[in-house]
């Protein structure tokens, strides 16, 4: 699959590592430096879902009760701490791994450029499809599988279905027949549900309002995610807020890839923009 270029927030007083990382993060990372935890608070609010945190947890000089507050809020953000890794502080590595912070950089130990691309590599942030994955009945084929983390990489970055194409190195043509060979619903149905199963996610974060979430989406209001939700789902973002959004609506596609599998279909295009 080619690579998608994906949001990097760097808050990291050290311009030395911020340059290695911009190095390491090459043509699969669009890097942007924050000056403070609001401004990566607010960056964070707004940007697509795939967008991956790197910060130094000790910004304020001792471990960030910031940091803390961030993930509380914004619990599908993908988070890289970048630390001076001292005796003292071991015991706070458990500490980063319960507030939810995926990946650790040992500064001084594993900061050379390629141990660093490594790393971003490997927590490109994707938190969408970790939650599908789990999701997907085992009797799912792998042609059904690489398709859908396909989908779900490419709605995280804001593609569209000529662009699912291109990942997968198809015309949209084949794109069309793999998926019905994979018994999938069509390509613009398959990533409209990629968007609301991602909007879902989203909205079970509590510090994101509907309309950064409609924005982060790709939707060209909160009206028109609204819309969606209803057509989809047959509720609204208050409601699933309070039933679990990415539960109940993982739970809707799954029951319609087993009425296309049934050879029941689907229903038609839902209205979304």
């Amino acid at each position: 699959m080619r690579p998608i270029l994906r949001p990097l927030l760097v808050l990291h007083s050290d311009s030395v590592f911020r340059e290695q990382v911009r190095r390491a993060g090459g043509r699969r990372f669009d890097f942007h430096q924050v000056s403070c935890w609001e401004e990566l608070r607010e960056r964070t609010r707004i940007a697509p879902p795939a967008a991956l945190l790197l910060v130094d947890p000790y910004e304020d000089g001792e471990l960030s009760g910031a940091l803390r507050s961030l993930l509380l809020e914004f619990p599908s953000a993908t988070v890289v701490a970048a630390l001076d890794l001292r005796p003292e502080r071991y015991r706070d590595l458990r500490t980063l791994g319960a507030w939810g912070v995926a990946e650790v950089i040992a500064l001084g130990e594993e900061d050379t450029g390629d141990s660093i691309a490594r790393r971003l590599r490997g927590v490109q942030g994707r938190p969408l499809q970790s939650l599908l994955e789990r999701s997907l009945p085992a009797n799912t084929s792998g042609q059904a599988r690489a398709i859908l983390m396909a989908a779900a990489e490419v709605v995280s970055t804001g593609g569209q279905a000529n662009e699912l194409a291109r990942a997968l190195y198809l015309s949209p043509r084949t794109l069309l027949r793999w998926c019905n060979r994979a018994e999938l619903p069509p390509p613009r149905r398959l990533l409209a549900w990629m968007r609301i199963l991602l909007a879902t996610e989203l909205l079970d974060d509590p510090g994101r309002t509907v309309s950064s979430v409609a924005h982060a989406c790709g939707y060209s209001s909160d009206n028109s995610l609204r819309r969606a939700l209803q057509d989809f789902l047959d509720t609204t973002p208050t409601t699933l807020r309070k039933d679990g959004a990415f539960s109940l609506a993982s739970g809707t596609f799954i029951t319609e890839l087993a009425d296309v599998r049934a050879g029941g279909g689907f229903r038609a295009e839902s209205r979304v923009g």
